[in-house]
């Protein structure tokens, strides 16, 4: 296959898959059909089964192609997790903000949810891979950098996976109602909603302003 032909091909994915997801959020899975798929991405019904075989097939490929942007974009995120506890509510609210906006109130964080909500009961094996690789990666790490800030004495948390599923539950608690009728919240909302799960948060997890202070002391005559 030349470069051209095999450039062509690509952009006939690209094209299917993007006509499939929006076919598969306005019908649903039952109620979508490969003749309109093929009519919205500019092709023929043939060449839809030619790379993607049956409709089955073609929603899980919509799933992981949505699902592979969206863990893109969930580590350029975390990437940003704060690495001290100099300004620690300031920097965790920060990161929330950054999180709702980029990873779940963003095009494809709606559209997985949406298509989860719609057909996630009755057909539970289409969306196994994005059980397996979906949330659970933002879950896991978030648990191995919350260990490093109590390492570094800036939280006290006994169960790291527990404090990071709580840490994304505070996150969305404020937003669920608005993202559940596909809302989007405004840049005021997105930073209110933060700050109340950041502050939440650190009232359960933070080290005792106490044993700050007394770690203060210690610090100082060690470094004397």
């Amino acid at each position: 296959m030349t470069g051209h032909s095999q450039r062509g091909q690509c952009a006939k994915r690209i094209s299917i898959l993007d006509a499939a997801a929006d076919v598969f959020c306005r019908q649903g899975f039952a109620a979508a059909s490969i003749d309109e798929i093929a009519a919205v991405a500019c092709v023929s019904r043939q060449t839809i089964y030619n790379h993607y075989r049956e409709k089955e097939t073609l929603f899980v490929a919509v799933v992981e192609d949505v699902m592979n942007r969206a863990n893109a974009m969930l580590f350029s995120v975390l990437s940003a997790f704060p690495d001290n506890a100099d300004n620690l509510e300031d920097d965790l609210t920060a990161f929330v903000i950054r999180l709702n906006k980029n990873c779940i109130c963003n095009h494809d964080g709606k559209f997985l949810r949406k298509l989860v909500q719609m057909e996630g009961e009755r057909y539970p094996h289409l969306f196994e891979s994005w059980r397996q690789h979906g949330p659970g990666k933002l879950t896991t790490a978030l648990s191995a950098l919350l260990a490093r800030l109590a390492q570094k004495g800036a939280l006290v948390i006994d169960d790291f996976d527990l404090a990071a599923r709580q840490f994304v539950a505070l996150g969305n608690a404020d937003l669920q109602m608005m993202t559940l009728f596909g809302g989007t919240p405004s840049d005021a909302e997105l930073e209110k909603a933060a700050r109340n799960a950041v502050r939440t948060f650190l009232r359960a997890y933070g080290r005792p302003a106490a044993d700050k202070a007394g770690a203060q002391p210690q610090l100082a005559a060690l470094s004397g």
